[in-house]
């Protein structure tokens, strides 16, 4: 039987072959409290849902009067989750008249894509 002799400078060199990092790019405290957020955001199957008939729109812009009838849920309870999407950064919302029209925020949602490849 062979025994294999590793010594400790070369036990280090292995350990840090194998365990060095994948990413060069830091990941501060403040990325992960915002990315928390986002996936807190789109962790409710509502505003999963939301956030999906928006990006999927395409116009690529949503009238709030339409949730009400897809998602069989009051219109309170559709103003709530979109606020909550809404201070996740990930849609933004323009005022016409009565009604808010929502589209995604292409920067955020770049982000979030950058984070997960």
């Amino acid at each position: 039987m062979t025994v294999i002799n590793i010594t400790q400078t070369s036990r280090r060199a292995a350990i840090a072959a194998c365990c060095s990092p994948q990413s060069t790019s830091t990941f501060t405290d403040a990325d992960a409290a915002t990315l928390a957020k986002v996936f807190a955001a789109l962790s409710d199957p509502i505003r999963l849902k939301l956030f999906t008939l928006i990006a999927r729109d395409p116009s690529q812009e949503v009238c709030a009067c339409s949730f009400v009838d897809e998602l069989q849920r009051s219109q309170p309870t559709i103003s709530h989750h979109l606020k909550i999407l809404r201070e996740a950064a990930l849609i933004t919302g323009t005022k016409r008249g009565t009604w808010v029209w929502y589209s995604v925020n292409a920067e955020a949602l770049s982000e979030v894509r950058e984070f997960l490849s």
